[in-house]
C-alpha cells in the first residue's frame, strides 16, 4: 500500500511539475514605476506581459482583437501595432518586426515577450532577479530636426534597404549611438558624412546616400528617432558578404546578427 502511495504522490508531483511548466512561472513587473496588471510570467527564459496594460500604461493607446485573424491591434498616433498569435513577429504599419520568441494567447489574453516589445516601443527593460520586479523604464528622447530625419532615412536605406524593419532599425541605433559618443560628431549628418580616420558609410562615396528611401527606411527612421532600440550601445556594423570587417573584428565586441550585418558594441 505505502508503495502505491508513494508512486501516487510522484505521479502528482510530476504533473504539477508540467503544469507550472505550462503555465510559465509567474513575475511581477513595473512600468515607469506603475506595477503592470494581466499577470506576467516567465517562460523558457522570456518575460511575457498582456499586450493590453502594457500598452495602456506606455501610452495610453487601447487594444482592439481581430477574432477571424487572431490578432491583437494597437493605434500608437506614430504607428500601427499588430500582433499575430502563434507568430515570432509583430507588424508595425504592416511591415515585420522580429520577436525574440512567439505571441501567446492564454485565458484569451494575447502575452508579448516584454523585452522586445518594449523596446520597440522606446522603453528600457531592466531584469534584475526571479524575485525582484522588472523593471520598464521610457527612455528620455532628445529632439531632432527636419535634416536630422531626412539624412537619417537615407542613410538607412542605403545601407540596409533590404534588410527587414528590425535590421533597418539597428543601422539607425548606430548613428544615433556615435551622435551621443563623444568618439564621433554631434549631428546625424556629420556622423553620416565623417572621414576623421576613414569613410565611415560607403552610400557617401557612391552616391547611392542620396536616392529616395522607402517606406519601410522612412518608418524605421521614424521609429529610431522615437526611441526603438535593436542592437543597444552598438556603434559599428559591416556585411560580412562585402567587407571582412578587419578593424571592427580587432577592436570591437560582437553583440549580435541581424540580417546581413553584424553589430559590434
Amino acid at each position: 500500500m505505502n508503495k502505491y502511495r508513494i508512486l501516487l504522490c510522484l505521479l502528482l508531483v510530476f504533473l504539477m511539475a508540467g503544469q507550472a511548466h505550462a503555465q510559465g512561472r509567474d513575475m511581477t513587473v513595473t512600468v515607469n514605476g506603475q506595477t503592470l496588471t494581466g499577470r506576467p510570467f516567465a517562460e523558457d527564459g522570456v518575460t511575457y506581459v498582456h499586450l493590453v496594460p502594457l500598452m495602456k500604461v506606455l501610452g495610453g493607446w487601447e487594444t482592439t482583437w481581430d477574432g477571424a485573424k487572431r490578432t491583437a491591434r494597437t493605434e500608437t498616433g506614430l504607428f500601427t501595432l499588430s500582433a499575430p498569435i502563434g507568430q515570432q513577429k509583430i507588424l508595425v504599419d504592416g511591415y515585420a518586426y522580429e520577436l525574440n520568441a512567439p505571441i501567446l494567447l492564454r485565458n484569451g489574453r494575447t502575452y508579448v515577450p516584454l523585452r522586445a516589445v518594449a523596446e520597440l516601443l522606446g522603453a528600457e527593460v531592466t531584469f534584475n532577479g526571479w524575485n525582484v520586479p522588472v523593471t520598464v523604464t521610457g527612455r528620455s528622447r532628445r529632439s531632432y530636426t527636419d535634416e536630422d530625419f531626412y539624412w537619417l532615412s537615407r542613410v538607412i536605406y542605403a545601407e540596409s534597404g533590404g534588410e527587414g524593419l528590425k535590421g533597418q532599425i539597428a543601422v539607425g541605433n548606430v548613428v544615433l549611438n556615435r551622435v551621443a559618443s563623444r568618439q564621433f560628431p554631434n549631428t546625424i549628418r556629420d556622423v553620416v558624412f565623417d572621414t576623421k580616420d576613414a569613410v565611415q558609410f560607403t552610400p557617401t562615396e557612391n552616391g547611392t546616400i542620396y536616392n529616395t528611401p522607402s517606406a519601410k527606411s522612412v518608418l524605421a527612421a521614424r521609429l529610431t528617432l522615437a526611441g526603438a532600440d535593436a542592437v543597444g550601445d552598438c556603434m559599428y556594423f559591416f556585411c560580412p558578404a562585402l567587407s571582412q570587417g578587419t578593424w571592427i573584428r580587432q577592436n570591437c565586441r560582437y553583440y549580435t546578427t541581424i540580417g546581413c550585418h553584424r553589430f559590434y558594441r
